[in-house]
């Protein structure tokens, strides 16, 4: 695989410039995500044809072309597990490529492996092994060597040429507005930031209201204390003191350190804001606290996730698709806590595709059992 290195703004603009009029670019990237919260972009893949450019994000004065390429209908974008990629993008350029073909997500619609790697899919496609020797390389060094300069043009060299067979494929089954779909989906949720990640705190049905408004309101200020630091979630506070702070409720600055486990450093620099986010779930109106979140399935109800699973499976073999493309079994069990009568966030992949092919069909199924 030929590659060069793009390591000036001129060569930049004009490598765009060059192939503006590209029907589909591959996309990847290097970042490094050891102590930030953000990810930092370390290196920019770009391949057109059959030839790899790796754009230095370091040496750019202004990434603007590439917001442009990202923003062009025209140009297909094609990425492998788009996910990472997308956050670095969200927050390096504010910017994400749309429309976006997902190989990964492809090859699991056209029941081709579910969550395979890229080297895994080129091995599969392709019968060529490729090296992993640099995937924990440190990106940021400069100048990069050769053996990393090899492997990151290996990293897009056979995204387009897997492009092809899979669009083939998907065009033949009527499942390319799928993947552009799941794509757009996949944009529509890219970024560090969680506004509710209280929601994901291991435990977290065990609280009551007012504690599950504490804990709602601890995690909001960690979560903008690590993006004002740049520092990973861990490194302000982890889940499971946020966790045991919301429980304890602590009104004072004693009762705070009482909590335990506390580091010395946060109880005196952060302990304030801390002891504030108590006080503001302390005010809340009984109107205004969080519904408490569901426990764990009761036994009944992990049977009947397990026929929602069975009816999954025949959807997916008709279909020729991964079943794990169709819904995930989070989902399966929000169906199922839907159709219990509890309320619950729609996601937005139940709104394209799946809804007429699996929700719909899983909806009536749930209503017949539960009747």
């Amino acid at each position: 695989m030929e590659f060069t290195l793009v390591s000036t703004q001129g060569a930049f603009e004009a490598l765009l410039d060059r192939y503006r009029d590209a029907p589909a670019v591959a996309i990847d990237t290097e970042f490094m995500r050891r102590d930030t919260f953000y990810p930092q972009v370390a290196l920019l893949q770009l391949c057109f044809d059959d030839h790899a450019w790796l754009v230095d994000p370091l040496a750019l004065d202004d990434p603007g072309p590439l917001v442009d390429l990202f923003l062009k209908p025209a140009v297909t974008k094609v990425l492998h597990s788009a996910s990472e990629d997308l956050e670095v993008f969200d927050h390096w350029l504010g910017a994400l490529p749309a429309p976006l073909f997902d190989t990964q997500r492809a090859a699991g619609l056209l029941d081709q492996g579910f969550g395979l790697g890229y080297r895994g899919l080129v091995e599969q496609a392709f019968a060529v092994t490729l090296d992993k020797g640099e995937t924990r390389s440190d990106w940021l060094r400069r100048p990069l060597s050769e053996s990393q300069c090899r492997y990151a043009a290996l990293d897009v060299a056979y995204l387009l040429p897997l492009y092809e067979r899979l669009r083939a494929g998907a065009e033949a089954s009527g499942k390319l507005p799928w993947i552009l779909e799941e794509g757009a989906v996949a944009c529509a949720g890219a970024g560090s930031r969680n506004p509710a990640y209280y929601l994901r705190v291991k435990s977290a049905w065990k609280l009551e209201r007012r504690q599950l408004a504490a804990l709602e309101r601890l995690c909001a200020w960690r979560e903008d204390e690590a993006a004002a630091r740049d520092k990973p979630r861990s490194w302000i506070l982890d889940d499971k003191l946020c966790l045991a702070i919301a429980q304890a409720m602590p009104a004072s600055p004693a009762a705070l350190a009482a909590v335990g486990a506390i580091p010395p450093a946060v109880l005196r620099r952060r302990g304030d804001a801390l002891l504030a986010c108590i006080a503001e779930a302390n005010d809340l109106p009984e109107s205004a606290l969080p519904g408490r979140l569901p426990p764990p399935l009761a036994s009944a109800e992990r049977k009947l996730l397990k026929q929602l699973k069975a009816r999954v499976r025949t959807i997916a073999e008709r279909e020729a698709v991964a079943p794990e493309m169709l819904l995930a079994g989070r989902d399966l069990e929000l169906l199922l806590r839907e159709a219990r009568g509890e309320s619950i966030s729609e996601p937005p992949a139940w709104k394209g595709w799946r809804g007429p092919l699996v929700v719909e069909p899983l909806r009536a199924a749930l209503a017949r059992e539960l009747s």
